[in-house]
C-alpha cells in the first residue's frame, strides 16, 4: 500500500513544476483536493489562482496587494487545470466536459499530480505514478479502507494527554472525557486498538459517542495499572497481536517508534502518523538493528572516554594497580 503525505505532495510539485508550459497564465484547482497542489503551483509559478467553479462562472482572479504589480489577472490565454490524483479518469472527464462548455476558446492543460500509472488519456501531465492501493494524508480519514483497518486512539483520533494528566487516576479520567479531537473520521472504522487500560472503557466509549466516531470493535489492554503496562512494555506487543488476529489491511499508529515495533512484530505495514510514512516490516527490522548498533557504539565510545579521562588524571600505572586490587581474591 502506497502513502503520500502533504510534505510528499509539496516536494513532488516543487520538483516537477518545470513541466508546466510557459504560456500558462492561470492555475485552476479542482475542489477540494486539487486546490492543494494548484495553490502550491500558483505560488511557485507566480500565476493567479481560481477554483474550478469560479473559473467556469467567468470570475476574475484576485491576488494580494504585494503581488498586484507582478501577476497579471486579465483574461487568460491558457489555463492549467489541476487535480491531486487520477485513477479511473471518470472525474477528470467530467471536468474536461464542463471546461470545454464554459470556455471553448481558451486552451487548457490538464494535470494530475499522482496517477495510478505514468500516463492517463484524460490528462496531459502526471507528475508521479503511485499505484493502487494508495492512501493520501488528505483523504486518510474518509478512505474506504477504514472499514478494514486498525486505528490507534491517542495521537490519532485525539490529542495525547499532558504529563500532569497521565496519573492513572482522576485527572486521567477527566482527560478521557474531555480530550480534544485530532483527526476526524467521516466513515466507520473497523477496529479501534488502544493501549488504554480496560478499566477506562466506559470513559472511552462515552468520548467516542460524544464525537460521533463510528466503529465496530474497541480493543483495550487488560492490565491492572499503567505501571504494570510500562513494566511489561505491552503497548506494541498488544497492538501487533490484535492486528494479526483481526487480519486487518492496515494499522494506523500515532508514534513512529511504536509503528516500527508493530510492523516488526506483525510482519505487516503500519502507517505512522508521527513520521507521516508507511513503515514496512523489513524497514522496521533494519531500523531496530541500526538503533541497537548506534547505542552499542555510543556506549563503547562513552566507556573509552571515561577510561581516557581517568587515565589522564591518575595515570595508567595507578589504574593498573587499582584493577589488580579489585581482582585479588578475598
Amino acid at each position: 500500500m502506497q502513502y503520500r503525505s502533504f510534505a510528499d505532495l509539496a516536494e513532488t510539485v516543487f520538483f516537477h513544476a518545470g513541466a508546466i508550459p510557459d504560456d500558462v497564465d492561470l492555475v485552476v484547482g479542482v475542489p477540494r483536493s486539487g486546490l492543494l497542489p494548484a495553490n502550491l503551483l500558483a505560488l511557485q509559478l507566480h500565476k493567479p489562482l481560481l477554483d474550478l467553479e469560479s473559473y467556469l462562472q467567468g470570475r476574475t482572479p484576485t491576488v494580494g496587494r504585494t503581488a498586484r504589480q507582478t501577476i497579471q489577472t486579465a483574461r487568460p490565454r491558457r489555463v492549467l487545470i489541476v487535480d491531486d490524483s487520477i485513477a479511473s479518469g471518470e472525474s477528470m472527464r467530467a471536468v474536461r466536459d464542463r471546461v470545454r462548455a464554459a470556455a471553448p476558446d481558451v486552451p487548457a492543460v490538464y494535470l494530475a499530480v499522482y496517477g495510478t500509472r505514468a500516463a492517463h488519456a484524460e490528462v496531459d501531465l502526471v507528475f508521479e505514478a503511485v499505484a493502487s492501493p494508495r492512501i493520501f494524508e488528505w483523504n486518510l480519514m474518509r478512505h474506504k479502507r477504514l472499514a478494514d483497518s486498525c486505528f490507534d486512539i491517542d495521537g490519532v483520533l485525539c490529542h495525547d494527554p499532558a504529563h500532569d494528566q497521565n496519573d492513572d487516576g482522576e485527572r486521567y479520567r477527566s482527560f478521557l472525557l474531555t480530550a480534544k479531537p485530532l483527526l476526524r473520521a467521516n466513515v466507520p472504522i473497523k477496529h479501534l486498538v488502544t493501549s488504554r487500560l480496560e478499566k477506562y472503557r466506559p470513559e472511552t466509549e462515552r468520548w467516542l459517542m460524544a464525537h460521533g466516531i463510528r466503529y465496530e470493535h474497541l480493543w483495550m489492554l487488560d492490565l491492572p495499572s499503567a505501571e504494570e503496562r510500562r513494566r511489561q512494555r505491552a503497548h506494541a506487543r498488544f497492538k501487533a497481536s490484535v492486528y494479526i488476529r483481526t487480519g486487518a489491511c492496515l494499522f494506523v499508529e500515532s508514534e513512529d517508534r511504536q509503528a516500527q515495533e508493530i510492523a516488526e512484530l506483525s510482519r505487516r505495514p503500519v502507517l505512522s502518523i508521527e513520521g507521516q510514512r508507511m513503515v514496512w516490516p523489513d524497514q522496521a527490522s533494519a531500523a531496530r538493528r541500526s538503533y541497537v548498533r548506534r547505542h552499542e557504539t555510543n556506549g563503547a565510545t562513552a566507556k573509552r572516554l571515561v577510561r581516557n579521562v581517568v587515565s589522564g588524571v591518575f595515570g595508567e600505572q595507578t589504574i593498573a594497580r587499582i584493577k589488580r586490587t579489585l581482582n585479588r581474591p578475598v
